[in-house]
């Protein structure tokens, strides 16, 4: 990723999915654009593995910590070794 955001979102009561769309959400707001990757721990993936949300693929990451998601634009290059 060229640019990207980390987000934090500890709240329970909050899902996968909402709360990978308020981290995209910020990111539009900081950055003026779309991101389309949210990079997730592991162990939080909650079967959304390879799923979209509001746009913005969702793909497992062992380095990042548990209840942050680290949102961004991927380059087409680093996409293809991605996949």
């Amino acid at each position: 990723m060229v640019e990207s955001l980390l987000w934090f979102d500890p709240d329970a009561k909050r899902d996968l999915a909402e709360k990978i769309a308020l981290a995209a959400a910020r990111y539009r707001t900081k950055f003026g654009q779309q991101p389309d990757t949210c990079y997730v721990n592991t162990d939080q993936l909650d079967g959304l593995e390879g799923q979209t949300v509001e746009g913005v693929r969702v793909l497992p990451a062992k380095n990042v910590s548990e209840n942050y998601f680290r949102v961004g634009v991927e380059e087409a290059a680093e996409l293809k070794e991605a996949t």
